[in-house]
């Protein structure tokens, strides 16, 4: 499986500016499903923040984190999740993720999903970073944690 291919869609020369991003993956569905997340790690190279996803695939596609309150597990969207600068933040099954919701049609195993994510700086200037994610059933290498959880 490829990894997931970074464009920057941003001026030349700002492309240094534009996080990392590793071991994107999104999870494959059955048909009829209307929902699953995307996962991977980002690790930016200055103070930024994840404002928000876009892909032709859903017609709805955030920002989500999953916490517990009290006994139960909870999942919403945020308006943004930080990425501190130089520190790599996971999105992954039971935390952190992008949730791709109205699903257009079955994401197959082997398939790629083009994701666009949003970014903000600590000035407000906002950056894209395009990517190509292929599309499994559980995270890359098999060693995912929560690999059981779905969406």
């Amino acid at each position: 499986m490829a990894p997931a291919q970074t464009r920057p869609a941003a001026p030349a020369g700002q492309s240094q500016q534009l996080p990392r991003v590793e071991g994107a993956w999104v999870r494959s569905t059955v048909p009829g499903q209307h929902g699953t997340g995307a996962f991977m790690k980002i690790t930016a190279p200055r103070p930024m923040q994840l404002v928000g996803v876009a892909t032709p695939v859903a017609a709805v596609a955030e920002v989500h984190e999953m916490k517990m309150e009290g006994d139960v597990m909870k999942m919403r969207a945020i308006p943004a999740l930080d990425l501190p600068a130089g520190r790599t933040v996971e999105l992954k099954p039971g935390g952190y993720h992008l949730m791709l919701m109205e699903l257009k049609g079955s994401l197959e195993p082997g398939s790629t999903v083009p994701l666009t994510l949003l970014l903000r700086d600590a000035a407000g200037a906002q950056s894209k970073v395009e990517l190509k994610v292929p599309v499994a059933a559980k995270a890359p290498g098999g060693h995912g944690q929560m690999d059981s959880h779905k969406h």
